[in-house]
């Protein structure tokens, strides 16, 4: 047993630490997609931050809401024989409370609030369901949306919002027909 143990051990040395020893195999595939899209989401429009100051609860008492916050995102080089629409949609986890805003994040200290998307117009932008459509023109376009705070309703008749930091995330999808 000790004589096959040590010719053993010398030939598992030599057969990991052998120069001339090398393994090939097939394990590594790339694949994709190559697309064309109309247009080119300018890079400093791909990760945005609104912030919304300070907004004092009982505003949100006597308003209901705040007023909009500018959310511009830039379409650029835009080839409107490749699409002449763009639909923008958002989605995120939405106010049970609020059909259509988005949910304060868990993390956030304060509650009874949510966030919501607008047109210009005062139209609301429906969080996982509505989306906002714009017709392109040859070039560059901008898509011009508002957000902001909402109290819910509850949480207003009752006075019971309560103060604190708060943050919330989304995700937007441009879909061009």
């Amino acid at each position: 047993m000790m004589r096959f143990a040590a010719l053993l051990l010398p030939m598992l040395a030599g057969l990991f630490g052998s120069p001339n020893l090398s393994f090939a195999a097939d394990n590594l595939r790339f694949k994709g997609a190559l697309v064309a899209e109309p247009c080119t989401l300018r890079v400093a429009d791909e990760n945005i931050t609104v912030d919304f100051g300070s907004i004092v609860e009982k505003y949100l008492y006597l308003n209901g809401r705040t007023l909009g916050e500018p959310l511009v995102l830039h379409l650029d080089d835009c080839d409107i024989s490749l699409g002449n629409l763009v639909k923008l949609t958002f989605s995120g986890i939405e106010n049970t409370k609020l059909r259509g805003l988005l949910a304060i994040s868990g993390a956030s200290q304060t509650s009874g609030i949510a966030i919501g998307i607008e047109t210009t117009q005062g139209n609301l932008v429906a969080l996982n369901t509505g989306s906002y459509n714009q017709g392109l023109v040859a070039g560059n376009n901008t898509l011009n949306l508002r957000t902001y705070v909402q109290g819910e309703p509850e949480a207003i008749t009752q006075k019971t919002i309560t103060p604190g930091d708060f943050s919330a995330s989304a995700t937007f999808l441009l879909e061009y027909e």
